[in-house]
């Protein structure tokens, strides 16, 4: 008489709730305070540098961490990508300051940023390909993206200083304001099960 070993696999799924809401509001709050000093509202860095690590840094970070769960690549490159600008944007920012010492503030070469910035152009541009068949929200974030590091490219290289600083400013705020609606639609949506805020639908160019 045999006897049957019957074993039964049981698969787990973790549900995670989706970051995308908190990342945006971190990129909304930054570039909030960020833009009031380009835009001549208020003066200095020194308070920027806190919102800059914790809300540019620290929320996207979260939020990059979070997307890759979701096996979101989109999600955890962008979040991700714009984190560490913050984090590297608040470093700047504290050299120049003398934070770290007279002696790295004495050798600040303001190119540098320039092409840093031209990186990161370069990166959201490709980025902004990507939010095409995300959501028009997300879309035009990146477009304003994009102005801001042309912008910022523009006025690091001395190439019409004046006009591209408020051109970069401007699209700065641009990108607060998008990215609050973005945040607030990512969050009420889920919570109320509906399109309460709408989002635009995906252009559909490039996905079948």
């Amino acid at each position: 008489m045999g006897t049957t070993n019957t074993q039964q696999v049981q698969h787990v799924k973790i549900a995670n709730a989706d970051p995308s809401a908190l990342g945006l509001f971190g990129l909304a709050m930054v570039t909030l305070v960020a833009s009031s000093q380009k835009l001549g509202w208020t003066e200095g860095l020194a308070f920027i540098i806190p919102w800059a690590i914790f809300l540019g840094a620290f929320a996207q970070l979260f939020a990059c961490i979070n997307d890759s769960k979701h096996g979101n690549t989109f999600g955890t490159t962008a979040f991700g990508g714009f984190a560490f600008f913050w984090f590297g944007t608040a470093t700047s920012w504290m050299i120049k300051l003398g934070v770290f010492g007279e002696a790295l503030a004495s050798d600040v070469d303001g190119k540098q940023l320039g092409f840093a910035f031209l990186g990161y152009l370069i990166f959201s541009l490709f980025m902004t390909i990507g939010a095409m068949e995300a959501n028009k929200v997300l879309f035009v974030i990146f477009v304003l993206i994009d102005c801001l590091f042309l912008g910022l490219t523009c006025d690091a290289f001395g190439i019409a200083p004046h006009v591209m600083h408020k051109f970069a400013a401007v699209s700065e705020l641009g990108i607060a304001l998008m990215s609050f609606y973005g945040s607030a639609a990512s969050v009420l949506n889920a919570h109320f099960g509906r399109s309460f805020l709408p989002q635009g639908k995906p252009f559909g160019i490039f996905k079948k």
